[in-house]
């Protein structure tokens, strides 16, 4: 069985390839951060268009380097929610008309089910899971309890992690996207640090909250003499008080699920710091992604449709840029994931 996976959500272009039975994939990405970091943050409009002009390419490109006909994938894979609606429509509609073109099946894919899986490939792991899922559009806590059955323990009040990582370097002047330009710094910050807000500390809920901390980050900038060492100070407290609010929340929820590892997934899952921290503090066992698919990628698609593949869908869901995650049919899995060889082409 061969499937082909397609991610438009937001600003990336991913399109990949999974031979399953021979356990190997291939896979594809355009990043369009040249694109919009001169705006310090992604341009709906341009990501759509971007999409359209790039996507043929792409797998035009992704089918020559795999060696595989078009006529031998059994299955397609495109990402139907959440995120931009526009560059959403561009994915399904390309992968719509492909599949209807190949007769074969269309599969809506959730594109924060497909960040969690993406953590748990190739890994042994026991259900209920927790799941932290941190990006520049979600920040959500979820139990795990079976695949595709998600509860939500806790949610971000207000921005997004990664938004929060990005608005504060963009304000700092540091540059786009914000989370791995401020983890880079922070890790050779010296001298004194200023003392940032704690947000939700003494709540009694699972909640987060990135909004006020970004705004007293700013503001301790703005206080600042403005100096490099001075912005290496700051982001580095900032980011610090991103890892202690995500660990704490974590470790009074693991109470509650009774549960043995997390998977934490989403582009912020990337960062070293955080990772470190949650193995160090929550008495958890830690599960998360390659550190090249933490990022938005075909791959989740092209492996999440692979295990959804033997649904019946009646209809196709239209493309929506808010999709409840508690919401999806649950399915079944053997075993664990099974591990892929991934060539990046």
């Amino acid at each position: 069985m061969i499937g082909l996976g397609i991610e438009t959500s937001c600003d990336e272009l991913g399109i990949a390839l999974i031979d399953w039975k021979q356990s190997k994939a291939w896979h594809v990405l355009r990043s369009q951060i040249d694109l919009h970091k001169v705006y310090g943050g992604v341009v709906p409009e341009i990501a759509a268009r971007d999409h359209v002009e790039h996507m043929p390419k792409l797998l035009s490109h992704l089918l020559k380097a795999s060696g595989v006909d078009k006529s031998q994938i059994n299955h397609i894979g495109y990402t139907a929610g959440p995120g931009l609606i526009g560059a959403l429509l561009t994915g399904a509609v390309f992968g719509c008309s492909f599949a209807q073109a190949l007769k074969i099946p269309a599969i809506p894919i959730h594109h924060l089910e497909a960040h969690i899986l993406m953590g748990l490939m190739g890994q042994t792991y026991q259900l209920p899971l927790m799941v932290l899922l941190v990006s520049g559009g979600h920040t959500q806590l979820l139990c795990m309890h079976d695949y595709g059955r998600y509860e939500l323990i806790g949610q971000s009040l207000d921005d997004a992690a990664g938004e929060a990582f990005d608005k504060v370097a963009k304000k700092m002047g540091l540059g786009y996207p914000g989370g791995p330009i401020i983890e880079k710094i922070a890790m050779v910050a010296g001298g004194s640090k200023p003392e940032l807000p704690f947000p939700l500390r003494h709540q009694k809920e699972f909640n987060f909250s990135f909004s006020g901390l970004k705004t007293a980050t700013v503001q301790a900038w703005e206080q600042s003499n403005k100096m490099p060492e001075d912005q290496y100070a700051i982001a580095a407290s900032f980011q610090a008080r991103v890892i202690d609010s995500l660990c704490d929340v974590i470790k009074r929820a693991k109470q509650k699920i009774q549960c043995k590892q997390i998977v934490i997934a989403g582009g912020v899952s990337a960062n070293q710091a955080l990772r470190q921290a949650i193995n160090d503090r929550v008495g958890l066992t830690l599960l998360a992604p390659r550190l090249d698919l933490c990022t938005d990628n075909g791959l989740m698609s092209a492996y999440t449709a692979g295990l959804r593949a033997h649904l019946k869908h009646s209809h196709l869901p239209a493309p929506q840029s808010r999709w409840d995650i508690t919401h999806l049919e649950s399915f079944s899995v053997k075993g664990c994931i099974k591990s892929l060889d991934v060539i990046s082409v």
